[in-house]
């Protein structure tokens, strides 16, 4: 099935209900299209995931830290700026997080 039937066949509150989340850090699965949770992490300077055996919102896994987006828009280097977010897709995928919020 294709995002787009998907979103057809999703009612207005199974919609709703992807803005809201399951916790702090995914989504809420929508079960009856087979949608499963997914999960969300902050950025907007690198990964911040707290660790997955902690209550602790701060206690967060070792991550790479980037320049803030204006210092790197400032640079005009388009090949720096990909580069940064390739490591920042790879960093994603090593943590299993699906969406990073951020830059």
């Amino acid at each position: 099935m294709n995002v787009d039937t998907i979103l057809k066949e999703m009612t207005l509150e199974e919609k709703a209900s992807l803005c809201s989340g399951n916790d702090s850090w995914h989504t809420k699965p929508v079960e009856r299209l087979d949608i499963p949770e997914i999960m969300v992490s902050d950025g907007p300077h690198g990964l911040r995931k707290v660790k997955d055996d902690s209550e602790i919102m701060n206690d967060a896994i070792e991550a790479i830290c980037f320049p803030s987006a204006c210092a790197t828009a400032c640079s005009f280097d388009r090949e720096l700026v990909s580069s940064m977010g390739k490591a920042l897709g790879q960093a994603c995928k090593a943590e299993k997080v699906a969406v990073l919020l951020g830059p």
